[in-house]
Order: structure tokens, then C-alpha cells, then sequence
């Protein structure tokens, strides 16, 4: 039987502190029900958007406490379903994002969502993605807040976290406190103006444990292939940890030399970018599932 959580439990930031409101056992299914990134509190287009509280933002749902995780294991979440409500909000506006330096007023905009379109405006129809946003643990040592990303997770605003991909999280406190929250309808790359179209939702995941190994950093496994995830302070930092994650990842699974996977990687691997306007750029580095094929390699397995 499928256990439930509903949005009533939220945190505003991952940490190691926080009671667990949910204790699971390894392998447990349950389905948790999430706010948007406003706490829903932008409902008509009446709203103004600078009256909110703003105390309230980016909340995520739990923690839940996953019985038996240890430091040094992995978290293993699969997201079986994804299920998003029938209107989105977006928002921007000075200092926030890319073109912040040049908006003068904080706006925002309600969208419908129907028949697997967003509604942007009479001409435009955008095609659902829906994702998830933030997605984590406690992190190692202070709290972090559920609008920053990290090794933890977090907010890391990745497009490819949807329905039918699993992520690993490295866990770094008993339990691993797990949460989630911040789904958009539709996002892309770079969530250039600092919001996808935001929505509140409900998701189905499968919590699980994986003794044995373990990660620096979120690692997502899909049917296409498999992407290492990494914040850092610059999009270059990033970039670089992420690649030689996969590398590091790979390279006992080949009879390839350092050399060869390098250039194997710079001719199949793709550099991918999440977010670049949360207080940390998130990147990823994607290989393709033929490249794990033909090695045979079972990531977690």
C-alpha cells in the first residue's frame, strides 16, 4: 500500500536538524503532495506578486527519515509518477536572473495548462516537461536553504528530474531526511528568468538504500543514459566537477585508459546546463545509455 504526504509538512530549508515527519522503511512507495514555489499564495492575476510572503518560498515537503540510511550510503529515489495542477505562475523582475539588471518592476503571470500545453499567451502553446525543482537530503553541515542547491541536492532545477528518471543522493546524516518540492509545468535549460512555470503537484517516489558505494554529488539514471549533477559558485566550476565525476565514475567500469575515456567522452558526452541564477550555477554531464551498454555497466545495480 502506497503511504501518503501532504503539503502541511513543509521545510523552508534541508537540514540535518529537522524532525522527520514520516519514518519509511527501504523500498517504500509513497506519494507526496507539494505547494509551488509561492506556497500557492499567487492564485489571479489581483496578486501582486511583491505583497507575498516571501518567507514562504520554495518550500519543500517532508523531511522523511529512510530507516537504516547511514553516512557514506546513497539514497535511491525513483519518481514513478508526476502529476501537476491545471494552472502555473510565473514571476521576474529587478536583480533576479539573467535580464534582472534590466526589468524595473516585479511581475507576474497566471498560465492554464491544458491538453498538455502551457497557455503562455494566445499565439504561444509551451509543451509540458513537468519536473520537479527541489529534490534532496540534509545536507553535511549547516542548513541550506530549499532555494540553494549543493551536493545535497536541493535546488538544483533540473529538467530531467521527471517521471520515470531515478535519482542517487549521497547521504550525509542518519535517515538521509529526505524531501522535495518547487515543480514546474515547463522549464528550460537555465530557467533563465529564475522561475520555470510554477506549479503545485503531487508526485509518487520509491525510497531505497544502496549499501556499498557512494557519491560526491546527485547522480540521475533514465532511459537514455546517465547525467552526474553538480552546483557550484561559477557555471565553469560546475562544469568541470561534472565531467570528472562521469570520468571518475566510468573509468574502473572500462579496460579504457584515462586518455581514451577523455576523448570518448569529449566525442559522445554532453555538457548540459541546469540552472544558472539560484546562488550556486547547477550543471550536469550527460553519457549516453549505448556508452553503458557497451561496458556493461548497471550504475548502482
Amino acid at each position: 500500500m502506497t503511504q501518503t504526504l501532504t503539503c502541511k509538512d513543509v521545510i523552508y530549508a534541508f537540514s540535518k536538524d529537522h524532525a522527520p515527519v514520516k519514518h519509511v522503511e527501504p523500498g517504500t512507495t509513497i506519494e507526496i503532495e507539494t505547494y509551488d514555489c509561492f506556497e500557492n499564495q499567487v492564485q489571479s492575476a489581483e496578486t501582486k506578486i511583491a505583497g507575498i510572503d516571501w518567507d514562504r518560498i520554495n518550500p519543500a515537503t517532508g523531511p522523511i527519515f529512510v530507516n537504516g540510511a547511514q553516512p557514506g550510503d546513497v539514497l535511491k529515489v525513483a519518481i514513478d509518477k508526476l502529476e501537476i495542477r491545471s494552472q502555473g505562475v510565473m514571476a521576474t523582475g529587478p536583480e533576479l536572473g539573467v535580464m534582472g539588471h534590466r526589468l524595473d518592476e516585479l511581475v507576474s503571470k497566471i498560465i492554464p495548462i491544458e491538453d498538455g500545453f502551457a497557455l503562455f499567451n494566445d499565439k504561444v502553446k509551451v509543451p509540458l516537461n513537468p519536473m520537479i525543482g527541489v529534490i534532496g537530503v540534509a545536507p553535511e553541515d549547516e542548513p541550506v536553504s530549499c532555494g540553494t542547491p549543493g551536493a545535497h541536492g536541493g535546488n538544483m532545477d533540473t529538467k530531467l528530474i521527471t517521471e520515470g528518471a531515478t535519482l542517487y543522493f549521497p547521504v550525509f546524516t542518519e535517515g538521509a531526511l529526505f524531501a522535495l518540492g518547487d515543480f514546474h509545468a515547463a522549464m528550460g535549460d537555465g530557467e533563465i528568468g529564475v522561475s520555470g512555470i510554477e506549479v503545485p503537484g503531487k508526485t509518487t517516489v520509491t525510497l531505497d538504500i544502496v549499501k556499498g558505494t557512494s557519491l560526491r554529488h546527485p547522480v540521475l539514471v533514465n532511459e537514455e543514459g546517465i547525467a552526474f549533477i553538480v552546483s557550484a559558485a561559477t557555471l565553469d566550476e560546475a562544469v568541470k566537477t561534472a565531467v570528472e565525476e562521469a570520468i571518475d565514475f566510468l573509468l574502473p567500469h572500462t579496460d579504457m585508459t584515462l586518455a581514451e575515456l577523455t576523448m570518448l567522452m569529449s566525442a559522445a558526452g554532453d555538457t548540459q546546463i541546469s540552472q544558472v541564477v539560484d546562488p550556486l550555477m547547477t550543471a550536469r554531464f550527460f553519457v549516453p545509455k549505448y556508452i553503458l551498454d557497451a561496458y556493461d555497466v548497471k550504475p548502482f545495480a
